[in-house]
């Protein structure tokens, strides 16, 4: 039933908002060099590596000075991009990876290879399931740029307090799973976005 429901509604979500999809792309393509995509590879389900799609929202060769984006107007993040960000509209391409299979709409958010070969045997549990484009997580960390910005050290910070919190969410929504619980998700998203 949940992968009917991704088929469905990634489907009907990208063929509604092409027009706007193509606006976007445009302006990607007008403010800075580079193509309107951003292909990453995250881990996926079963410990798999997969291309995960994005708007693209920085300079072409950002992602050599670091993974992680810190404070809310890193200098690699275009203006473009950084109302994309704001919004998680850089996101929406990830529905294609919802077609193909390699996601779900709701699910552990998929991690770099670099940080998932940092987890525990009990953190890989995380893999057994579908990764999302929304989770527990996305929620609770939904500035984690700003936390990341105050920290002396922000790759320790991830690695050493948000990593291991989120993967705890993750951990609990895949004990309590359920249809219902996935559509509750994706309106607190929603919110938490407006907000």
């Amino acid at each position: 039933m949940k992968r009917f429901f991704d088929i469905i509604s990634s489907f009907f979500v990208l063929l509604i908002f092409l027009p706007l999809w193509l606006i976007i792309a445009l302006a990607i393509v007008m403010e800075s060099r580079g193509g309107v995509f951003y292909r990453q590879v995250r881990v996926g389900k079963g410990n798999k590596d997969f291309h995960l799609y994005k708007f693209r929202t920085m300079c072409v060769g950002s992602d050599k000075k670091g993974l992680l984006t810190v404070g809310e107007r890193d200098n690699r993040i275009t203006k473009v991009g950084y109302f994309l960000r704001k919004y998680k509209i850089d996101e929406f391409p990830q529905l294609i990876n919802v077609l193909k299979g390699d996601m779900s709409i709701v699910g552990p958010r998929p991690e770099v290879r670099k940080y998932v070969d940092m987890y525990s045997a009990d953190q890989l549990k995380v893999l057994r399931v579908r990764p999302g484009l929304t989770d527990y997580a996305s929620i609770r960390y939904v500035n984690e740029n700003e936390l990341l910005a105050a920290s002396a050290d922000p790759e320790r910070t991830y690695i050493e307090e948000v990593m291991p919190a989120k993967l705890n969410l993750n951990l609990q929504y895949i004990q309590n799973q359920s249809l219902w619980g996935d559509f509750k998700l994706i309106f607190e998203t929603f919110a938490a976005i407006l907000k």
